[in-house]
């Protein structure tokens, strides 16, 4: 679900794939639905494409806006990442990811994560894990 999101460097917001050209990219902003071009000079980045540091594995970062999600109960995070302190990020982080890698995420990826969420649910997109996402695990246990 989170393919066609963009973060792109530079700009501040996230964005929704339109279409793609040779050279350049169409993307609307999630917050103000504005269309502009993206240039192939641009770092772009797929939401899709990013997971978090676990002390196991990488967890896509669509399963972890999920555990927001259910955190929060679909809302905009009641934390304010701007004004909160780094242990009260800390805080949140493991309410969501109990077992998040406390060495390789810092504040700054928490305060990213928690805008991107409340973007998210603000531009009134609130699937992030397909459900062909959710249901491959379960389909998978059966068969061994």
């Amino acid at each position: 679900m989170l393919k066609t999101i963009l973060a792109i460097s530079g700009k501040p917001g996230l964005y929704k794939l339109i279409s793609q050209a040779k050279n350049m990219l169409v993307v609307e902003s999630v917050a103000d639905k504005k269309r502009m071009p993206c240039y192939a000079s641009e770092k772009v980045i797929s939401l899709g494409d990013i997971a978090m540091y676990t002390d196991a594995e990488e967890i896509p970062l669509a399963q972890v806006l999920d555990a927001v999600k259910k955190k929060e109960n679909g809302a905009v995070a009641a934390l304010d990442y701007r004004k909160a302190a780094a242990e009260d990020l800390h805080a949140f982080m493991a309410e969501v990811l109990p077992n998040y890698d406390r060495d390789r995420v810092h504040t700054s990826d928490i305060k990213k994560l928690i805008q991107w969420y409340n973007l998210l649910v603000a531009g009134g997109i609130t699937e992030f894990v397909a459900p062909a996402e959710e249901a491959a695990p379960a389909e998978e246990a059966p068969a061994e």
